[in-house]
C-alpha cells in the first residue's frame, strides 16, 4: 500500500533536509527517505568508537553555511527554536612544520600581518592588500551561494562591462599556486596559505581554482569557522526535527531504486522492498549525476548520457577517528591545539605539489599530508571529561594501486598506522595508551557511507570550472530541475554550490517555491 505525502525526498543529507524544512515550514507534508539506519548523510555525529565519544564522521567545521541566510538570519529558527549554537574560535586555522615553527591564521587581520611579517615584510603588505581585495569579492561570491545560479554566459557578459569585473574573471579562471605565486614570495608563507586551496580536494595547479584563497580568507574573517556545539549532527537533528513538528517525518531504512513518473510528472518514489511513497506536489532526490538513467528511466537520453559522463575527482580522503585519553600534546607548543583545523605541513612548497602530482596518475603519495582537528578542546561535550576527541585526514586514490578499491580493506590498517606514524613527528602523545580506539574510513568506506559519494569523492563530482555554477553538474540539470520530468529536483554536494557544509538546500527549495506559487520571502521571514 503506498504512503502519502505533498514531498518526498530521496536522502537525508543536510541539503534535502534543508530543501525538505522550507517545505516543511510552508505547510507542505514532507516525508525524507535515507537509505542508511541513520539519517543526515555528510553531517551526522556518530559514536564511532566508544560511548561518550561523539565524532563527526564527515564534516566537522562549519563554515560556508555561515554566511546562508538560513543560519545568519535564523530563517527557520534553528538557532532560536531548536537549540543550533555555534562556537568560533578565534584561531580557525594552524600550519605546523617539521621542525615546529607554526604560522596560526587568525579572524583579526592584523594579527595575521604580524604573523607573517616574521617571514617576510614584503609579504605581510602583500597580505593586507589581499585580505582587502577578498573582503570586495564576498558579497559577489556570497550573493549567489544560496540561490538558484544565474546563466553562465549572462554572469560572464556582466563581469566583462568593468576593469574589475575582468580582473575578478581572469582570478577565476588562474590556479590557486598562480596566485599564490604571484602574491607572495616567501615559500613557508606559501605553503600556509596554498593548504588552504588543497583542503578543497583539488590540486594547487588546476585552473579554476584561482579564487578559491580569496574566498575562504574572506570567509574566515567577516564569520569564522563555526564550531556545531555537540557535533556536526545537530545541524541535521534540528532540521529533522522542525520538520517533525510541522506534520513531516524521516524514514530511515528505505533503499530507493526509482522515480515514479506518471503524465510526465515526478509522482512519487519507488523502493527496492516494494514499497512506494507517493508525493503530490514533487519530488527531491538526492541523485548522483551517474545514477540519473536508471532512477528515472524517462528523462531524455542525452540529459542522462551528460549526466553519466560528468568527472569525479581523483582525490580521496581517509579519515581517523579517535577516542583519546588525555588531549593531545603538539611539539610545537599547546597554542596549536585551540585551532579548529591543524595543518601537518610538508617540509616545502614542492612536497605539496608532488603530493597531488601523484594523485593526479593514481599513484600512493609518496609522503603524507595530513590535516587534523580536535574538536572536543573547543566543544568539550564531544567526549568525557578529561578524554578528547581527534579527527585526522589524508588524501589518497580510490583505487589502490595493489588491487584497486577493493583492497582498501585488507589495507586500511596499513594505511592508518603509516598516517599515525606520521602524526607522531608533530604529537609527542600519540601513543597506543593514549588511543583508546579508533575508526577508520578508506574511500571505499566512504562510498559505502554515501551513494553521493561516488569513488569516495565527497564533492560528489570533482570542483572543476566547467562543472560549477549554471553548470553544476551539466547545463541541462544546473537549476535543480530535470528537463522531461515536472516538478523532480536535485539537491547534493553534486549541484550548485558544490559540496560541503553550505545549506544549498535552500536554492532547491526557492525553485520550488516558485513553481509552486508559494512565497518563499514569507516563510523565511517569520
Amino acid at each position: 500500500m503506498a504512503e502519502n505525502s505533498d514531498i518526498v525526498v530521496i536522502g537525508s543529507g543536510h541539503n534535502g533536509l534543508v530543501a525538505a524544512a522550507y517545505l516543511g515550514k510552508a505547510g507542505k507534508k514532507v516525508t525524507v527517505l535515507e537509505r542508511q539506519p541513520w539519517f543526515g548523510g555528510g553531517v551526522v555525529t556518530r559514536d564511532l568508537t566508544l560511548p561518550g565519544f561523539h565524532h563527526d564522521q564527515h564534516s566537522m567545521a562549519h563554515i560556508f553555511i555561515q554566511a546562508n541566510p538560513l543560519i545568519k538570519n535564523d530563517e527557520l529558527g534553528l538557532m532560536s527554536k531548536y537549540g543550533m549554537k555555534y562556537t568560533y574560535p578565534d584561531m580557525p586555522t594552524i600550519s605546523v612544520f617539521p621542525d615546529g615553527d607554526t604560522i596560526p591564521l587568525w579572524r583579526d587581520r592584523q594579527k595575521n600581518y604580524r604573523e607573517l611579517e616574521r617571514f617576510s615584510k614584503k609579504d605581510a603588505e602583500s597580505y593586507l592588500k589581499f585580505a582587502e581585495l577578498a573582503a570586495g569579492y564576498l558579497p559577489l561570491v556570497t550573493g549567489g551561494m544560496y540561490a538558484p545560479p544565474a546563466p553562465v554566459g549572462a554572469m560572464y557578459a556582466m563581469m566583462d562591462q568593468s576593469r574589475e569585473g575582468r580582473a575578478m574573471f581572469q582570478t577565476m579562471q588562474k590556479s590557486g599556486y598562480d596566485i599564490i605565486t604571484e602574491w607572495f614570495e616567501n615559500d613557508r608563507v606559501r605553503l600556509h596559505l596554498l593548504r588552504i586551496v588543497s583542503e578543497h580536494l583539488v590540486g594547487p595547479e588546476e585552473k579554476g581554482t584561482g579564487l578559491g584563497l580569496f574566498v575562504f580568507l574572506a570567509f574566515l574573517e567577516q564569520y569564522g569557522i563555526g564550531v556545531p556545539v555537540g557535533g556536526s549532527g545537530t545541524l541535521t537533528r534540528a532540521l529533522a526535527k522542525l520538520l517533525e513538528d510541522n506534520g513531516g517525518q524521516v524514514v530511515t531504512g528505505v533503499d530507493c531504486d526509482r522515480v515514479i513518473v506518471s503524465g510526465g510528472r515526478a509522482a512519487g518514489v519507488h523502493a527496492k522492498d516494494g514499497r512506494e511513497f507517493m508525493a503530490k506536489d514533487g519530488v527531491i532526490g538526492a541523485i548522483h549525476p551517474h545514477d540519473l538513467g536508471a532512477f528515472v528511466p524517462e528523462v531524455d537520453r542525452d540529459v542522462a548520457c551528460d549526466a553519466a559522463k560528468t568527472e569525479i575527482g581523483a582525490n580521496c580522503v581517509f579519515t581517523i577517528h579517535a577516542a583519546l585519553n588525555e588531549p593531545l600534546k603538539f611539539k610545537a607548543g599547546d597554542h596549536v591545539g585551540k585551532a579548529m583545523m591543524i595543518e601537518l605541513l610538508p617540509p616545502s612548497l614542492n612536497h605539496l605539489r608532488e603530493h597531488f602530482d601523484d594523485l593526479r596518475y593514481g599513484r600512493m603519495p609518496r609522503a603524507r599530508l595530513v590535516g587534523l582537528g580536535s574538536p572536543s578542546n573547543l566543544d568539550p561535550s564531544r567526549a568525557p571529561a578529561g578524554k578528547a576527541t581527534m579527527h585526522a585526514w589524508d588524501y589518497c586514490p580510490y583505487e589502490h594501486p595493489q588491487g584497486g578499491h577493493a583492497a582498501w580493506d585488507a589495507k586500511k590498517k596499513e594505511f592508518a598506522d603509516s598516517m599515525l606514524d606520521h602524526m607522531s613527528g608533530y604529537i609527542s602523545n600519540l601513543t597506543p595508551a593514549n588511543i583508546l580506539a579508533h575508526h577508520d574510513d578508506t574511500p571505499l568506506d566512504m562510498e559505502r557511507t554515501s551513494s553521493s559519494f561516488r569513488r569516495g569523492d565527497i564533492h560528489g563530482i570533482a570542483p572543476n570550472a566547467y562543472q560549477s555554477g549554471a553548470h553544476r553538474p551539466t547545463p541541462e540539470l544546473g537549476n535543480y530541475t530535470v528537463p522531461g520530468v515536472e516538478r523532480l529536483y536535485l539537491v547534493g554536494p553534486f549541484q550548485h554550490p558544490g559540496g560541503g557544509v553550505i545549506g544549498a538546500g535552500r536554492a532547491t527549495a526557492i525553485k520550488m517555491f516558485d513553481d509552486m506559487r508559494l512565497n518563499f520571502d514569507k516563510i523565511a521571514a517569520r
